[in-house]
């Protein structure tokens, strides 16, 4: 299988092709490269925009459709929105 190479953040937050950082569950938007120097001139030039990032480049196999194949630990955790918003909706601040 053709391998390929991808970038996260320090949150496990991954780079698409249109330099935002997403959570990577639509793999076909992600920006992947099959050869390493790309990946890592990319990382360089994203770096220098945000010099708190904490970049590392991901190596992942390709399925047969050509979309990356990435681990479960690879991506960031699932964050149930509606339960943070009704959290959010119950936290009632006092200025005294």
């Amino acid at each position: 299988m053709a391998q390929v190479f991808v970038l996260q953040d320090q949150d496990k937050l991954l780079l698409n092709k249109r330099g935002e950082w997403t959570d990577g569950r639509d793999a076909r938007s992600l920006f992947s490269t099959s050869h390493h120097d790309e990946a890592l001139n990319q990382m360089i030039e994203v770096n220098s925009k945000n010099y708190k990032l904490r970049i590392k480049i991901l190596e992942c196999t390709l399925n047969n459709k050509g979309v990356p194949l990435l681990k479960d630990e690879d991506l960031p955790p699932m964050i149930n929105y509606a339960s943070k918003e009704s959290a959010d909706a119950t936290t009632v601040e006092t200025a005294e």
